[in-house]
């Protein structure tokens, strides 16, 4: 019985390594919100084409985010869409 969760607690070990490897190191790239078009916006969590759209659309009228924060101006991207993605966005 010892044995045996030795082995699982082992696997379990390597699983998580295995993960930990592939992924360690390697960054995502970001969308950058000032020049992304609405498909590219669109691939974001959370962000569906006519929220995208609405992105693009304030960017036009407003000029470029300063901030990712900024984007929770647009109408649909409240305080919880934008957690969700603001680790895979940029504004420069």
């Amino acid at each position: 019985m010892h044995d045996k969760k030795i082995i699982i607690v082992f696997a379990a070990l390597l699983a998580v390594f295995t993960v930990i490897d592939t992924s360690w190191g390697q960054e995502i790239e970001k969308i950058n919100i000032n020049e992304a078009s609405a498909q590219e916006l669109a691939k974001l969590q959370q962000v569906d084409p006519g929220c995208a759209v609405r992105i693009v659309e304030h960017r036009q009228k407003y000029g470029p985010f300063k901030l990712t924060e900024h984007l929770m101006e647009v109408p649909g991207i409240g305080l919880r869409t934008y957690d969700r993605i603001k680790d895979q966005i940029i504004a420069q």
